[in-house]
């Protein structure tokens, strides 16, 4: 028996590590792409530009291996940069607004009783549920009318008000014993300090949570900044990523290595309040 779950054993693993490099494949190639040199690369992906009936070929391992890919992005492309702050302002100021707005109308929604509350709340959900292909015409109307189009606050502000977040962290003050808050009010407190000291601490993982998720997506943004940005200069590197053309494979993979790490890095730090906000998530009212 215990030959026969040590071989199970060392296959699921065997199994699992197959999963996982299969899955990381595509993340290998891109860094392997940013230290082939630009010669090496144009033979490697010559059938894509020539129209070859083809296989490209690739090498993990390049002959020989350079960095002048790293020294052009860094160093020469300034517009790369620009960019890129443009993406890190756009969820910097989306997730602050979601705290200041989202997490206040998710403990009202989860602690305080009123009329139309659940309705209200359902409104929430269903609006969560509408793809941005539904509502576009009538942000563009509204953001237009505001004289917001062609700006940041385009993407921003609507992005602010989003209902996700409420959803999420509704979940989270849910999971809150009432008899805390109780506690809280006989003993004098008032709702800004129940909110403040009880609140917020002991549902701090679904509202981390909400955060992660929050940034991964307003990282990825495309939609959005297509539909509401004219000007190239203030796009997202989620936009300008695809204007790179074949010739500038080198370039490409190395833009797209420096895009991965914020995500790669927020996701890493909150991978735990993650897990434990969307199990919080899952609990009924």
């Amino acid at each position: 028996m215990r030959i026969a779950r040590y071989i199970q054993t060392n296959i699921r693993k065997l199994f699992l590590f197959s999963l996982a490099l299969f899955f990381l494949m595509p993340a290998v190639l891109v860094l392997s792409g940013t230290v082939i040199s630009r010669l090496e690369l144009e033979q490697c992906l010559a059938p894509l530009s020539t129209g070859a009936e083809e296989f490209i070929t690739w090498k993990f391992f390049p002959r020989y291996p350079t960095f002048e890919h790293y020294a052009r992005v860094l160093f020469c492309t300034p517009q790369f940069f620009v960019v890129f702050w443009n993406s890190i302002k756009i969820a910097a100021l989306v997730l602050a607004g979601q705290l200041l707005l989202a997490v206040p109308a998710a403990w009202a929604f989860a602690v305080y009783r009123f009329r139309f509350r659940k309705v209200l709340f359902t409104l929430y959900v269903v609006l969560m549920l509408m793809p941005f292909q539904v509502t576009m015409l009538s942000n563009y109307l509204v953001l237009n009318g505001l004289h917001l189009i062609n700006t940041h606050a385009a993407i921003i502000l609507p992005a602010v008000f989003s209902t996700f977040p409420v959803f999420l962290t509704y979940r989270g003050f849910c999971a809150l014993p009432e008899s805390i808050i109780d506690a809280a009010r006989v003993d004098g407190a008032g709702e800004w300090t129940i909110f403040r000291r009880i609140g917020l601490p002991l549902a701090s993982n679904g509202i981390l949570s909400a955060m992660v998720l929050g940034f991964l997506e307003y990282w990825n943004l495309m939609e959005q900044p297509l539909a509401f940005l004219e000007d190239k200069s203030l796009w997202p590197l989620s936009l300008y990523l695809p204007e790179i053309s074949l010739d500038q494979a080198g370039y490409s993979f190395v833009a797209s290595v420096i895009t991965l790490i914020p995500p790669a890095f927020v996701f890493l730090i909150g991978q735990e309040y993650l897990e434990r906000g969307i199990a919080a998530s899952a609990l009924k009212e």
